[in-house]
């Protein structure tokens, strides 16, 4: 493989991890924006359920049947449910933005992996043109002054 296509074939690579990248990205947002949509969900029926429970104790105070204690009990039992269960969810979504998290780190480090490999290369390729540029200047410089060395002796 040459140098044009090994540096075309990098330059390819550093734009396919870009892209990885740019989804990691994608990914992350979304599941930042899913997890503060669950937490924000989870705090919104705590503070429901201690609003309601809140409410129906005062009325407790004043008096209450025993069917009312029951529909109440009930209903709290349900919520409580609905509660654990959102607590879950949003635990769950803060799972999924940390590993969302940790690929875009990945990607980030691969970009910067094969940019640094593309650089190196690149860097390379310039001392190799330098050395050759450095010996054919060497290589004419020997035969020019063989020549003026052939030219200034006497035959």
């Amino acid at each position: 493989m040459n140098d044009t296509n090994a540096s075309n074939t990098l330059k390819l690579m550093v734009q396919h991890a870009q892209q990885q990248r740019d989804q990691a990205q994608s990914a992350l947002r979304r599941a930042a924006e899913a997890a503060a949509q669950a937490q924000q969900q989870s705090e919104q029926l705590r503070g429901y359920r201690d609003d309601y429970q809140r409410r129906w104790s005062a009325q407790f105070h004043q008096g209450a049947t025993m069917e009312i204690l029951q529909c109440y009990r009930s209903f709290m039992q349900r919520l409580d449910q609905a509660v654990m269960m959102q607590a879950r969810q949003a635990e769950s979504a803060a799972a999924r933005q940390a590993q969302a998290r940790s690929e875009l780190i990945e990607s980030e480090r691969r970009v910067a992996a094969v940019r640094k490999l593309l650089e190196r290369r690149a860097t390379e390729h310039t001392q190799v043109q330098r050395r050759r540029e450095q010996k054919s200047n060497d290589e004419l410089a020997q035969r020019l002054h063989w020549q003026l060395a052939s030219a200034a002796k006497p035959h």
